[in-house]
């Protein structure tokens, strides 16, 4: 037997041994879906009567103006029959090479095949003006309001991103050749990840973002130091312990979204919130949210902000002997902030100092990108899913917002792990966009309802523990932190809702980047900058036109405003010494990695 013979049966043997493999893993596969969780219809996509006021837009478009339609038809046939014959008429010279690529560029298609193998440029290039036609017909319908055009336009896009051509094993050539290369290993490899996948997901098909054994919180990620000294059914307060000998006498409490875990602000040392706040000499409380389970169905936006809010700050002041506290509120947790001090101005309480919003919405006005999950299907669909089962389970959050950003956030990830058989990276941050959480189905109603869809708070009031408040209501001194490719909380909704609060002292920060990337922006890595303007024009875009950019992070900038307001310095506190709140345990504590049961 010649060499090549015996390389020859070895490649054989591996892959009748891969193939066995994946026979055993198809019936796994099958297992788990079969075992998928019962999600309501109306979760799946946009309700019947988008697709008919879109057909009907179309029909009268076609009537109002048939050449403009013909015309756009004309054109992609043109493109699309014009490459054809370029492409054939290069084979025919003898030349295995497409024709020139003029098209721009798309990080989908960055392997270089895609721009130097006739086929795969060929599928690449019908692909995009393929895509190109959609939008344009998208675009073409005048006959629509524009909240309806901008959904369109929304899911028009899903549908073109779901069908690349990079997301088809047969039309991804990098895939192809791995498999060629690895004997089909990294066929059988991906698979294993999918069924992983749709196991732990039970029968959802959620794509993991990170290594989740890279990970341990309290070991290598959230290991700030720090101990939790008050507890009740919805949040653990953490105090963390200084670095300097003294601090600001006014101590500070951050509210970080419920919607997910806490600790995305104490990531690695490196990139740590929490750790440069302490490192900046002030007394940092965090509150860690319950991640609930049906139990909690009846909890209420009134619990969040008696059982949390009002609590927190509470004991805050009483562990540091204050009268005041300066607090922050993150995304959700900075609406809620807002109806809270709301409440506590009505109420003439001013133990709120100042106020710090990160990338937080108020009035909804003009809801964003995430707008197109606000209409009524979907959230008569939402009402109908957590009436049933008593909370929003994690996983329907988790795709939702994933959709928002698809290439990066599925087909990309889904391509390295199920196509690829790569495993997912060692990426703190993915890591933590995994670690979703529940809602109560009472409080995420009222706030889809009260505050997203029907704008209370900065319109007629919304009803706060017996208090009608609006946003004119916020009176305390405020900062707040906008990001420029925010999806979730545009910076221009966000200016909107800051500029209608009733505060006489009020700055506005835009940080370069979107909803996480441009909040942890630690100065050390000199990544992204800001924008800065003192006055407060009637227009987002009027504010920015004026503004003044800087190189680095926000965090020092905030962190001048903040130290204004914080006091003298005083003695460093320390976790657990002050009476009546001992140290109930380490930071991060036990909120932050319960599992609750599934319904």
């Amino acid at each position: 037997m010649t060499t090549e013979e015996i390389e020859n049966a070895k490649n054989l043997e591996i892959l009748n041994e891969n193939l066995a493999k994946v026979e055993e893993l198809t019936q796994r596969f099958v297992s788990a879906v079969a075992n998928k969780k019962q999600v309501h219809p109306g979760l799946q996509g946009p309700g019947q009567d988008l697709y008919m006021k879109a057909a009907a837009a179309y029909f009268s478009e076609a009537m109002t103006h048939p050449s403009r339609l013909l015309e756009t038809q004309v054109e992609y046939w043109g493109k699309a029959l014009t490459h054809f014959v370029e492409a054939q008429e290069t084979l025919m010279k003898g030349h295995l090479s497409p024709p020139d690529d003029t098209g721009p560029k798309d990080r989908r298609f960055s392997n270089e095949l895609w721009d130097t193998h006739p086929y795969f440029n060929f599928i690449k290039q019908q692909y995009l003006f393929s895509a190109d036609a959609v939008r344009d017909a998208v675009e073409q319908l005048d006959h629509l309001d524009e909240n309806d055009k901008k959904r369109l336009r929304y899911f028009s896009q899903q549908i073109i991103d779901m069908m690349s051509p990079t997301n088809f094993f047969g039309t991804n050539p990098e895939a192809l050749s791995k498999a060629v290369e690895t004997n089909g290993e990294s066929l059988v490899k991906g698979l294993e990840n999918l069924v992983h996948d749709i196991e732990a997901s039970d029968g959802e098909l959620l794509v993991t973002l990170a290594d989740k054994k890279a990970f341990t919180l309290g070991e290598n990620i959230g290991t700030t130091e720090g101990s939790v000294v008050f507890r009740n059914e919805i949040l653990e307060l953490i105090q963390y312990a200084p670095t300097t000998e003294t601090v600001h006498k006014t101590p500070l409490i951050i509210f970080p979204p419920w919607i997910n875990k806490f600790y995305i602000l104490d990531l690695k040392p490196k990139n740590s919130l929490i750790k440069w706040i302490v490192d900046q000499g002030y007394t940092l409380f965090v509150v860690s949210w319950k991640n609930p389970d049906v139990s909690y169905r009846n909890f209420s936006m009134n619990d969040y902000v008696e059982t949390g809010y009002l609590k927190a700050i509470e004991t805050v002041k009483k562990i540091t002997g204050e009268s005041q506290v300066n607090a922050v509120g993150y995304c959700i947790a900075g609406t809620t902030l807002s109806l809270t001090l709301a409440l506590l101005q009505k109420r003439g309480d001013k133990s709120v100092k100042s106020a710090t919003f990160f990338t937080t919405l108020t009035d909804f006005e003009d809801q964003g990108e995430v707008g197109v999950f606000l209409s009524n299907d979907f959230v008569d669909s939402i009402e109908e899913q957590v009436q049933e089962v008593g909370i929003l389970e994690s996983f329907i959050m988790s795709r939702t917002f994933s959709f928002l950003r698809s290439n990066d956030l599925i087909y990309g990830p889904a391509i390295r792990s199920y196509m690829m058989g790569e495993a997912p990276p060692a990426f703190d941050l993915l890591f933590w966009n995994g670690d979703g959480t529940n809602l109560p189905a009472c409080m995420v109603m009222e706030y889809l309802r009260g505050l997203c869809q029907e704008n209370r708070f900065a319109k007629e009031g919304f009803e706060v523990l017996g208090e009608t408040v609006q946003i004119k209501d916020v009176k305390v001194p405020l900062c707040a932190i906008a990001c420029e490719t925010d999806h979730i909380a545009a910076w221009t909704t966000s200016y909107s809702g800051i500029q209608k609060m009733g505060s006489r002292s009020k700055k506005f920060i835009m940080s370069e980047s979107g909803h996480i990337a441009g909040i942890i922006n630690p100065p050390s890595k000199n990544k992204y900058g800001h924008y800065t303007n003192d006055a407060w024009p009637s227009t987002a875009s009027e504010w920015l036109d004026e503004a003044d950019y800087h190189q680095g992070s926000w965090w020092p900038t905030w962190d001048n405003w903040l130290k204004s307001r914080s006091g003298k310095q005083v003695p460093a506190r320390v976790p657990g010494s002050s009476k009546g709140y001992p140290a109930l345990e380490a930071a991060p504590g036990t909120f932050v990695s319960e599992t609750p049961k599934s319904p």
